[in-house]
């Protein structure tokens, strides 16, 4: 039998495996930077596995690397992201959250399940095959919030060194759009620039009764508002992919108090580092016309991850190891969406790529990313694993990549 397909024969047969993990990791969501048991579940595991050498705690309290390797050759990570997200969960699954307003709703149960299966497969073919190179197995903290620094897990692992010395990182997320049996791939920009902004618009306020004895920066809102909306509409190029949402607005004490501020919250996304920069400008434009109407304002722009921006030399390689492992998956070829992803360090470091994994059940019903209903069919476990498993073998038994 052919290699590729024994690599899928194992990731069948450890698919009991591979949703246990899962389904214990989504009993137990923890948020960002507190991922303290599932960090020490990843440990246990990977400890188990012969030949691979396991790390806790660089660059985060909450991060588990496992390095597998044999003689000189290419070094390839492959990252799983392992937070929860503060949601309740509606799901009434015997595996449901059992962490009240915690809940694995972006997949990162489903990602560290399927690297540690990835891990067990390597392990096994690194003492099969005749294999130069190193594998890391990066099980990053703190994907979906940032701390007090403005810092996700990401960055806190690329300053301790974790991929040093990498030729190439990988990763898989799902994808609750597409069936099982369905990936997405993407060259180049295929997730955006994400920076959050907080304002506020400042009058005077006053009596509701004599609103001509104060400024008030309710009615400055409305024309704000009306610029910030046009953004996209009238100032960014139409080929261009950007997005300007508000998500706040608070003002106000009582019904007959003109307030004295307007408190507006919201984010701002791109796929260009150019288009970043103009969105930055033309929202100070749009709240500069509070000054223009006897008002101030404040603006603060807290730039979150960059775009992800997939290599096409590393797509090549998922796309031979998807012809290799699977013939008859379907492949769409689309980026991926407005959404952030702090993978993007990663790429801007060195050569990475991300795919988007089928994860839908065939029921119809639409399980979105980060609701509470979010759910994914367990029967992509074993496609993720092998995928990722044969990537990762075809780097280090081929030609040099580049």
């Amino acid at each position: 039998m052919p290699e590729q397909h024994l690599i899928v024969e194992q990731a069948n047969s450890m698919t009991a495996k591979l949703v246990e993990w899962r389904r214990t990791f989504h009993r137990y969501p923890e948020l960002s930077f507190q991922e303290f048991g599932t960090a020490q579940y990843i440990a246990g595991i990977l400890q188990e596995i012969d030949g691979i050498e396991v790390d806790i705690g660089i660059g985060l309290d909450t991060s588990v690397v496992g390095t597998l390797t044999a003689g000189e050759g290419m070094t390839i990570a492959i990252r799983a992201d392992i937070d929860a997200l503060p949601i309740e969960e509606e799901n009434e699954t015997e595996y449901r959250s059992q962490n009240k307003g915690i809940m694995h709703a972006c997949g990162h149960d489903a990602h560290p399940a399927i690297v540690l299966g990835t891990a067990e497969i390597l392990a096994e073919q690194f003492k099969k095959m005749d294999i130069r190179g190193t594998v890391k197995f990066i099980f990053q903290p703190a994907e979906e919030c940032i701390d007090e620094r403005g810092m996700s897990g990401s960055p806190y692992l690329i300053q301790a060194g974790v991929y040093e010395g990498v030729d190439a990182a990988i990763a898989v997320h799902m994808c609750p759009w597409l069936p099982v049996g369905e990936v997405q791939v993407n060259d180049g920009c295929s997730m955006a620039n994400v920076d959050v902004f907080r304002a506020k618009i400042m009058g005077t306020g006053g009596h509701g009764a004599y609103p001509e004895l104060g400024t008030d920066p309710t009615w400055m809102l409305g024309p704000v508002l009306q610029a910030l909306h046009g953004i996209v509409s009238r100032k960014v190029p139409a080929l261009e992919a950007a997005v300007v949402s508000v998500g706040q607005i608070h003002a106000g004490t009582a019904s007959n108090i003109i307030p004295t501020e307007v408190k507006i919250e919201g984010t701002m996304r791109s796929y260009s580092s150019e288009i970043r920069e103009l969105l930055s400008a033309e929202l100070k434009r749009a709240f500069s016309i509070a000054k223009d109407l006897d008002g101030e304002y404040s603006l603060e722009i807290q730039r979150g991850e960059p775009a992800l921006v997939n290599s096409q030399a590393i797509n090549e390689k998922f796309l031979k190891a998807m012809s290799e492992t699977y013939p008859d998956l379907r492949i769409t070829k689309k980026p991926f969406g407005m959404g952030g992803e702090d993978f993007g360090y990663v790429t801007q470091k060195l050569p990475g790529s991300m795919f988007f994994l089928g994860s839908a059940f065939p029921d119809g019903n639409q399980r979105d990313l980060h609701t509470p209903i979010f759910d994914i069919d367990e029967s992509c476990l074993p496609i993720g694993t092998a995928i990722l498993a044969q990537t990762a073998l075809n780097f280090l038994t081929g030609k040099k990549f580049g």
